[in-house]
């Protein structure tokens, strides 16, 4: 009984600290977009899209290429999703012999046993959805980064495709692609909980820490540069840009 109370506790402090984390994290992209790598993507990603379409002809094979690439990162990473699911799967069904031997402390009963694996199985199996929707939007994308808005008729103002709706659409595939490495992300915790809980608690400190370093960037400033019509580059400072903490 006593070991079966390291994993009542020690696993819910541990999920508790990684979703703390997350939320915080969401919470300062929302607000500070600039002091996080996600933010700064984002916005960068929106004057790619708009840099693109003033000259699709030319700029066309470019944004396809660039999107096509990524389409390929997240169809690798949906492979291996649903990959490793299979195979959790089959490790699930598999003979009881030597499970005991895996665990070093904690509960050993086959209940825990089946949670933990199926905790894995449904943490792949959201990577594997984030993934399939991030190559939804990327090729959506892909076909509404070349129309011709210049070329539409008049007529049809009301239905003019704008740079923000494409910008839109490519930042949430990118959205989507996040959210399935993160799925891959919380896997590494689950898996240790085969383990036992203190693994699982260790490793989920230990992956927000490398995670914090990996999500916020310690520029606390960056510049933007906006070219008129005599090629005169405008650029703001650092200072107008720097966020409060």
């Amino acid at each position: 009984m006593q070991q079966r109370v390291l994993d009542y506790v020690l696993v819910p402090a541990g999920l508790l600290v990684m979703v703390a984390y997350h939320l915080w994290l969401l919470y300062r992209i929302l607000t500070q977009p600039n002091s996080t790598v996600i933010g700064i993507n984002s916005i960068n990603r929106r004057f790619w899209v708009h840099a693109m379409m003033e000259e699709a002809p030319k700029h066309g094979v470019l944004a396809v290429q660039t999107l096509r690439n990524n389409i390929m990162a997240s169809t690798l990473l949906a492979s291996t999703a649903i990959t490793l699911c299979s195979l959790i799967a089959l490790l699930m069904t598999s003979g009881t012999k030597y499970r005991a031997a895996l665990f070093v402390f904690g509960d050993r009963s086959e209940l825990a046993f089946s949670i933990k694996f199926f905790a894995i199985l449904v943490c792949f199996l959201v990577a594997f959805l984030f993934n399939v929707q991030s190559i939804r939007y990327y090729s959506h994308a892909s076909i509404l980064i070349n129309v011709p808005r210049k070329k539409m008729s008049p007529h049809h103002q009301h239905h003019y495709l704008t740079t923000d709706y494409v910008a839109t659409t490519v930042n949430r595939g990118s959205y989507f692609w996040s959210l399935g490495l993160r799925a891959f992300y919380f896997s590494f915790p689950l898996f240790l909980w085969i383990f036992g809980p203190i693994p699982m608690f260790v490793s989920c400190f230990v992956l927000v820490i490398m995670l914090y370093f990996l999500d916020v960037t310690f520029q606390f400033g960056w510049e933007v540069g906006v070219a008129d019509n005599d090629d005169h580059i405008l650029i703001k400072d650092d200072e107008e840009q720097r966020l409060p903490n």
